[in-house]
């Protein structure tokens, strides 16, 4: 089920989604430290995470699904626009980076979202997936966007990146801190990063996995569109009556 469009902007604008996107941007940041002259492509709701890669990138563009809704992004112009994510509007082998935020978490076609991604990557392009952790306490709050959808441990979204012919390559976690809003709390959110990082890994609130690209894999599993080719079956025709007989 996708979050609210209005309900994630909501979130990224308090105090609490402030804090827990500068964590989760470090994270982010430390992967793709240098994106210069680069297509970025954000689907789902990654804009709290574009806008570092729009003074270097050669262009950034924001998709977000139509279930969840779009708004304007950033302030002055758009670069935002509503898609279906599993038909993406872009030719084969277009963008550098994908970056899926509050997305395959919340996706009822994660598969089909995922070959759509895997088709509009050049040959050496990265994938990089922002997704609840499912040891971590931000998936059983549901006071934010964390808190719903399908959380993954980090084996179990390497499992699904395998299966849909990326390869996982380096990792990255974010969000120790609690979601609570006390501001003693979120002024100590650095604190609890480096603590957790270091001695309590397993429960982030996030895992960030970045994924590369498999061409050996391209013609192995097919993508499969979400309406499948409708099956024509002849009306069947009425038994003729059976011919009258005399038995005088």
């Amino acid at each position: 089920m996708w979050h609210d469009v209005v309900d994630l902007r909501d979130f990224y604008e308090s105090r609490l989604g402030e804090t827990a996107r500068r964590m989760v941007r470090r994270a982010i940041r430390s992967l793709w430290p240098d994106v210069a002259g680069q297509a970025v492509l954000g689907l789902g709701y990654a804009t709290p995470y574009l806008r570092q890669f729009v003074p270097e990138a050669e262009r950034v563009l924001a998709f977000m699904p139509a279930a969840q809704g779009v708004i304007r992004w950033p302030d002055g112009q758009s670069l935002t626009s509503l898609v279906d994510e599993t038909e993406l509007p872009l030719p084969d082998c277009s963008v550098d980076r994908v970056l899926l935020v509050h997305a395959i978490e919340s996706g009822e076609y994660q598969r089909d979202m995922l070959r759509e991604v895997w088709r509009v990557l050049t040959s050496g392009g990265r994938l990089m997936v922002v997704a609840p952790n499912r040891r971590g306490i931000w998936a059983r709050m549901e006071r934010t966007p964390l808190g719903w959808g399908h959380p993954y441990s980090k084996t179990q979204l390497s499992r699904l990146l395998r299966d849909n012919m990326f390869t996982p390559t380096r990792s990255a976690r974010a969000l120790f801190m609690p979601p609570m809003r006390s501001r003693t709390l979120l002024r100590s959110a650095p604190a609890w990063e480096r603590i957790g990082s270091r001695w309590f890994p397993t429960f982030s609130g996030v895992v960030v996995l970045e994924a590369g690209k498999q061409l050996y894999a391209a013609s192995q599993r097919p993508v499969r569109r979400r309406f499948a080719r409708p099956i024509v079956v002849p009306f069947p025709q009425a038994a003729r009556p059976a011919s009258r007989r005399n038995f005088d």
